[in-house]
């Protein structure tokens, strides 16, 4: 694969908030410093949720492409993460990233392939792989009304 270039820009708009964009996008999106920190905004994205966040969605992209590569059929996938802020050596870093993943499927005989499936899309997630911090896979597969943990 050759090397692929995103380009994102940053207007400070006031106080401790600004504005994302990029050429290659229409949406833009509002950034601030969150709540948490002196003078943060609530209500709009923060650095820590977009961070969470691009985790997030790239444990989905890379679950869809290697379930489909896979041939694992399911009914539904959702998740949620939970980004960690703590102090670590003197510094503030997202120190672990949690994955609540819960993925729907028909057939009970499919159960150990749609964990492997979710693990191996953990393991190659591009933006795990970039960055300090722990991710954590919790995965819940559901048969029809049975539960698997």
């Amino acid at each position: 694969m050759e090397k692929h270039i995103y380009n994102v820009s940053l207007k400070w708009e006031e106080t401790r908030k600004g504005v994302l964009s990029s050429p290659q996008l229409e949406t833009k999106i509002q950034v601030a410093t969150p709540p948490e920190f002196d003078k943060g905004i609530p209500g709009i994205w923060s650095p820590e949720h977009l961070f969470t966040a691009s985790v997030l969605s790239c444990f989905m992209t890379t679950f869809l492409a290697i379930s489909e590569y896979s041939k694992l059929e399911y009914n539904d996938f959702e998740c949620r993460a939970e980004g960690i802020l703590e102090k670590v050596d003197g510094k503030f870093m997202i120190s672990e990233i949690n994955l609540f993943a819960t993925l729907n499927i028909s057939d009970i005989e499919k159960s150990k392939k749609s964990e492997r499936v979710l693990e191996k899309s953990e393991a190659a997630c591009l933006i795990s792989n970039s960055i300090k911090s722990k991710v954590n896979l919790h995965s819940e597969i559901v048969v029809q009304n049975y539960a698997l943990n």
